[in-house]
């Protein structure tokens, strides 16, 4: 009964406080101009990037393709090659702006970040919950 009676106050007095500062903060992201020792293991900066991305729903924001991409360049190879399958899809789908096959094109680009996120997963590096 003691315990219960604690869990309840502790409970009660948990959102009580003068701080209007959030107790979580988000992680500082690398910036892909730092050195590759931040990536460690190699390719977990790409990981992160897509996850984020993807999270975000931010794939399709100029630039944000090219950081992973460009982060993934320590990575081995499968990790590698999806990624510049993601820079492919994202090409293809920013050519197609307004055209008919758009569409299908940003939905190629959803496609190949899926499957690097697979390809995250299977090497370890898998950041997306």
């Amino acid at each position: 009964m003691r315990l219960f009676l604690v869990v309840i106050v502790l409970l009660s007095t948990a959102g009580c406080g003068g701080s209007d500062v959030p107790a979580v903060t988000p992680a500082p992201s690398v910036a892909p101009s730092e050195s590759s020792a931040a990536d460690d293991p190699s390719g977990s900066a790409a990981c992160a990037r897509l996850a984020a991305a993807v999270a975000a729903g931010s794939l399709m924001d100029a630039g944000v393709a090219d950081d992973i991409v460009s982060s993934s360049r320590t990575a081995d190879a499968p990790l590698a090659d999806s990624a510049d399958r993601l820079e492919a899809a994202y090409r293809a789908a920013v050519a197609a702006a307004g055209k008919a096959d758009e569409p299908d094109k940003v939905a190629a680009v959803s496609a190949a970040a899926s499957d690097m996120s697979g390809v995250c997963a299977e090497s370890g590096l898998q950041t997306v919950g």
